[in-house]
Order: structure tokens, then sequence, then C-alpha cells
């Protein structure tokens, strides 16, 4: 699954950019994101680690997925990227979440994309993760404005 979205904004780029760089901030705009903390770096991982709940319900039913999550290009202040990485040694499906931010003639502009690579609960997931990103626009513009 691979969802994209945009947000225009009359931010100005490094401020926008300082939203999306670093996963803490995340649950304050992303009602899916639960909690953020961060997490012990291993050896191998390019950048910070923060362990994230992500939740979601469905109707009645309510899931929650504990992801470990690092930081794996970070080009301030125009491009950040982040991936799942686990410790545990199974395999995971995997999960990319990239933001691009480009200034614009009146502020700057945010393309985020999100790669899921499982299959699990995939058509209920995508709707309710296109409802999300719709919900969480006017939320992120007055985080950027406060």
């Amino acid at each position: 699954m691979n969802i994209a979205a945009e947000l225009c904004t009359d931010s100005p780029p490094g401020a926008l950019f300082a939203e999306v760089d670093s996963l803490d901030g995340y649950g304050e705009w992303l009602d899916i994101v639960g909690r953020v903390q961060p997490a012990p770096s291993v050896a191998d991982d390019p950048g910070p680690a923060w362990m994230v709940d992500l939740r979601a319900s469905f109707g009645p039913l309510r899931r929650s997925k504990r992801l470990r999550m690092v930081r794996e290009l970070h080009e301030p202040p125009r491009l950040v990227r982040f991936a799942r990485r686990e410790l545990d040694g199974r395999d995971h499906s995997p999960w990319t979440l990239t933001a691009e931010v480009r200034p614009s003639g009146k502020g700057a502009d945010l393309d985020m994309s999100l790669h899921y690579g499982g299959s699990l609960w995939v058509p209920m997931l995508e709707r309710m993760l296109r409802d999300e990103i719709e919900a969480s626009r006017p939320r992120l513009i007055a985080r950027l404005a406060s």
C-alpha cells in the first residue's frame, strides 16, 4: 500500500520541516499516533530511533501496532525518511514514511508518502489513513501557526 498526500502552508520551510523531521511531535496532529517514545539506537541505525504506537478503529474493531522506526535519511530543511527497523530478528512488513518540504511562493509545501508492505487489513487501513490525513491537515496548520 502506498499513500501520498500534499499540504500547502503559509509557514516558512524551516518551521514546517521542524514539525516532520522528528517523530516526537507527530501525535500532536495525527490521531493515529497514540504514543511516541525515543528508543535506544543500535550500531547499524543510520539515525535516531523511536517506538511508535499506532492505533485505529474500524467500527467496533480496535487495532494497535507498535513499530520501531529509525530516521534513515535526514537532509534539512528539505527531506526526511523513517523506516521500520525491528530488533527481534524476525521478518516484519516494511513501513516507510517520507516527508519532503518545498519552498513555495507564500510559504512551504509538504509532500508525504507512506509505504506499508503488509497485506493485513489493507482496504480498511487505506481508507482509515486517507480519512486521518484529511483530519490532520488543520491540526498541523494550527500547530505551525502557534
